[in-house]
């Protein structure tokens, strides 16, 4: 049987100017993984998420569709060899 993970208690953190941005001040026991986070909005609440470092199956997740038309190349080879030696 595997014991439920405890979750850190909600509490107060600070809020604080960097320049033009906000920043607040994350309690050690909320501290993400890495440098950068995603931020995004859910109505009052900000929803803040650790960027881990992206393999090559995300890249090309990220990748848009090729709408190029690509020459056949195949036309321009000799045909097979049936015989391998």
């Amino acid at each position: 049987m595997t014991r439920p993970t405890l979750l850190p208690q909600p509490r107060e953190a600070k809020l604080f100017r960097d320049d033009r941005s906000q920043a607040v001040r994350i309690p050690a026991e909320f501290a993400l993984p890495g440098d950068r986070v995603r931020i995004s909005r859910d109505g009052d609440r900000l929803i803040l998420e650790p960027i881990g470092k992206r393999d090559l199956l995300d890249v090309l997740a990220a990748l848009e569709p090729i709408e190029e038309n690509f020459p056949d190349f195949d036309e321009t080879l000799p045909p097979l060899d049936d015989d391998p030696l």
